[in-house]
């Protein structure tokens, strides 16, 4: 018996009276709320790949129902002219087959989800959008990437604890829908140096949200990422004026009977009458822990050097020197074509060229000092150490000489 024979058979205004007409209409009540439900199911679970809940499906296999009790009771009405909705034998019979309703729509959930799962795996519909474009267009509501399970060290950084790398391994991060890959990767790195304590992340992602490659390193403290070469910290005794912060210039004057000026250098910290300061490595000498000193704060000058030392620590971008090979991949190319800031450059033989031209060729044996990303100055690494392949043309002419080298061979050969 088809669907559409089946419907038509159901009647309003249908009571228990009859036993047999009223448990063909529950039946078919029963049906009509499982496939609405299984039906449900299947288009949720291929929009959101995700199990529908059961809530949602059960007020759909019901709503089914009621409508369809509903649009019956109104044609009688309009076809008759008598209203058998409310006998109580009619409300009976239709609040048992809301119960039926109620009962069969998880059926066809469970149904349908099984369904959709085999034919969805049959037909590898959830990868039919990871080749459209750079969005990583997950097709749920949310975006899971699975980090590997060998979580790697970054260098020139001091490494993570061996109980957060372990933490890390093969876990499952969640993340909003519709993603660009730049925007995947940025909350990425914000989520595990929140969530984990990571200074420093290197990550290497696929256009479907894949990682290729994660590494991770802690986050510099102290002080000493923040000191020239050539300075040191010292803390002494002294009276800095109430205002005094890190990064003031001040002179050091001796407290004795007669002052004299003992060095120059830069606020630090403060604590009480405890002061941290930045001086000459030959100054540190002069001062002592025990004594106490007079402080002269000066007029404040620009220090770029520190300020941008300070921003760097508060970014993900880092310092990096790639050495350029002959024959690499990397030479002939420009500061225009790779993905890092090119802040200098120092020839094999030469002085130090800072901020090249943005069309000037890299030449093997140079060493180039960029600003990027770890994974864009890891890339840069592998290009500076990778052979370049031949030209075509370069190939071709190859092959030209190799097989007139072999003709000329043979022909002595048989001479």
């Amino acid at each position: 018996m088809s669907l559409i024979a089946a419907t038509a058979l159901l009647q309003s205004g249908v009571t228990f009276e009859d036993p047999s007409t009223a448990g063909v209409n529950l039946l078919i009540f029963g049906l009509l709320s499982a496939l609405a439900a299984g039906g449900l199911t299947v288009a949720y679970r291929w929009y959101f790949k995700s199990l529908i809940p059961e809530g949602i499906a059960i007020l759909a296999g019901v709503a089914v129902v009621a409508l369809y009790i509903n649009t019956a009771s109104l044609g009688a009405v309009v076809s008759q002219g008598s209203v058998d909705l409310f006998r109580p034998g009619v409300v009976f019979f239709n609040v048992v087959a809301l119960g039926i309703s109620t009962v069969a729509a998880p059926v066809g959930r469970r149904i349908g989800d099984t369904l959709a799962s085999q034919l969805f795996s049959l037909f590898g519909l959830g990868e039919i959008d990871t080749e459209m474009s750079t969005m990583v267009r997950s097709v749920g509501r949310v975006t899971s990437v699975t980090l590997p399970s060998e979580i790697g060290d970054m260098e020139s950084y001091d490494p993570v604890t061996d109980e957060t790398k372990a933490e890390l391994a093969s876990k499952t991060l969640v993340f909003p829908r519709r993603l660009t890959l730049d925007e995947l990767r940025s909350r990425l790195i914000s989520r595990l140096k929140e969530d984990y304590s990571v200074g420093y992340v290197d990550v290497d992602l696929t256009v479907d949200g894949t990682v290729e490659y994660l590494a991770v390193g802690s986050r510099a403290a102290g002080l000493g990422p923040t000191i020239a070469p050539g300075t040191v910290a010292v803390a002494i005794r002294a009276d800095p004026p109430h205002n005094a912060a890190s990064g003031d210039r001040v002179q050091v004057w001796s407290t004795g009977e007669s002052s004299e000026r003992l060095t120059t250098g830069e606020i630090r910290g403060v604590a009480g009458d405890a002061v941290t300061l930045a001086v000459d490595d030959a100054d540190a000498k002069l001062l002592s822990p025990s004594e106490e000193y007079r402080l002269l704060t000066m007029p404040a000058e620009p220090q770029a050097d520190r300020e941008f030392a300070t921003l760097l620590r508060g970014v993900d971008e880092t310092m990096g020197t790639v050495t350029v090979e002959v024959g690499s991949t990397l030479v002939g190319e420009t500061p225009d074509t790779v993905s890092a800031a090119v802040l200098a450059l120092r020839p094999s033989e030469g002085k130090l060229i800072a901020l090249p031209k943005r069309d000037r060729e890299f030449e093997g044996g140079e060493t180039i000092y960029v600003l990027g990303r770890p994974d864009v100055i890891r890339q840069l690494e592998q290009w500076s150490t990778t052979p370049a392949e031949p030209a075509a043309d370069e190939s071709v002419e190859a092959v030209a000489t190799n097989g007139e080298t072999a003709d000329h061979e043979e022909l002595d050969d048989a001479e």
